[in-house]
């Protein structure tokens, strides 16, 4: 039975305002372009500062659990803080040796991977031939350009100044995780003591409110979620006999995170892993497409309904805002790209002069 969507009729207190002075309009683009230039040049600073706050929103109802029952509010933060870092440790080095393990064995297998993939071969190169005729027809016979080959910083440099910045990022984190649980609501409390009307006041609370319930239900299910899917892969894993399931759930479960890009490199890497363990060819690509079924299962039937009463975003702007913020911070913008996105539009319902653009995200 198709539904048909009605566009819904707006009553005079539910319009929709659109800002019709340019002059706004003009500031308010240029506001936007230089706070999008700041947090990129400064994206080391910034990004830890937003996941700490996304997850002091998913970290707060256990950290009203432990103060309920009479814990201090540091200590409280200190348990949750301390859990956290020793959590990701204990991850760390559960699974370092079997990743290690695991690249090690990759240029010994080149060979017989290229062996599996023979049958792509001659396609591939028809591709190519095509690709390069096209370039030459398009482009014409110029000037060769000569190849400059540049030293670059040797891989070992670059593999300990990236580990040094993620240190330095999960220290960040956390050491501003564990200020914003301890400080609790004092933030809030100061906004709403500067405000003027009590209507702003009221406003206020209630945004507030409003992305602490729903942005920690949303984390808290996609969280779940990830983790059933990283547990049903580790089963798949071990059950079609491919060794280190826990990498591969733990994998699933990390990628997860990703909308969209995640589950497709994760299947990228169960079919590499089919591919160098299987014998049968076919049987080797059974581990990407179990978990791709179990991935349209999860993202497309079981996570929409649990989320659905409360997230109804637009999914073209979904995949832009995941473009856009992978673009500006990497891969932790792809992770936050969804739980912004969601702050944004609860923000703009609820203030009048935003309503419009709040409309628009609406799904």
């Amino acid at each position: 039975m198709e539904k048909t969507i009605e566009a819904p009729l707006l009553n005079t207190k539910e319009e929709v305002l659109i800002p019709t002075n340019i002059r706004t309009i003009f500031l308010g683009g240029i506001f936007i372009i230089a706070l999008l230039f700041a947090i990129h040049e400064a994206s080391e600073i910034v990004i830890p500062i937003v996941l700490a706050f996304v997850l002091k929103l998913v970290l707060q109802p256990v950290f009203r659990f432990l103060t309920k029952y009479g814990l201090p509010r540091s200590l409280a933060a200190a348990i949750i803080v301390m859990s956290m870092v020793f959590s990701v440790i204990g991850l760390v080095t559960m699974l370092s040796t079997p990743a290690a393990s695991w690249a090690e064995k990759l240029p010994e297998s080149y060979p017989q991977l290229q062996q599996r993939l023979n049958f792509l071969s001659k396609p591939v190169q028809k591709t190519q031939k095509l690709l390069v005729e096209a370039e030459a027809i398009t482009k014409g016979e110029g000037p060769r350009v000569m190849p400059v080959a540049v030293q670059g910083t040797r891989l070992t440099d670059k593999i300990f100044s990236g580990t040094q910045a993620l240190a330095s990022g999960f220290f960040t984190t956390f050491l501003v995780l564990f200020f914003l649980l301890a400080a609790g609501d004092t933030f809030l409390r100061k906004l709403v003591e500067v405000l003027p009307k009590f209507s702003d006041k009221r406003q206020a609370v209630d945004i507030s409110q409003q992305i602490e319930q729903d942005i920690s239900v949303y984390l808290l299910t996609i969280s779940t979620m990830n983790a059933c899917m990283g547990m049903l892969t580790a089963i798949m894993m071990k059950i079609l006999g491919i060794e280190d399931p826990l990498l591969w759930g733990a994998l699933a479960f990390l990628l997860n995170y990703i909308p969209i890009i995640g589950p497709l490199i994760t299947a990228s890497i169960l079919l590499l892993v089919g591919l160098l363990v299987m014998d049968d060819i076919w049987r080797s690509f059974l581990p990407a497409a179990i978990y791709f079924v179990f991935h349209i299962l999860e993202g497309s039937v079981i996570t929409p309904m649990l989320l659905a009463k409360r997230f109804t975003l637009n999914p073209v702007l979904v995949i832009l805002s995941l473009v856009f913020w992978y673009w500006m911070w990497g891969v932790p913008g792809a992770i936050l790209a969804m739980p912004m996105l969601a702050i944004t539009k609860i923000i703009c319902d609820r203030i009048q002069t935003l309503s419009a653009f709040g409309h628009f995200l609406e799904g």
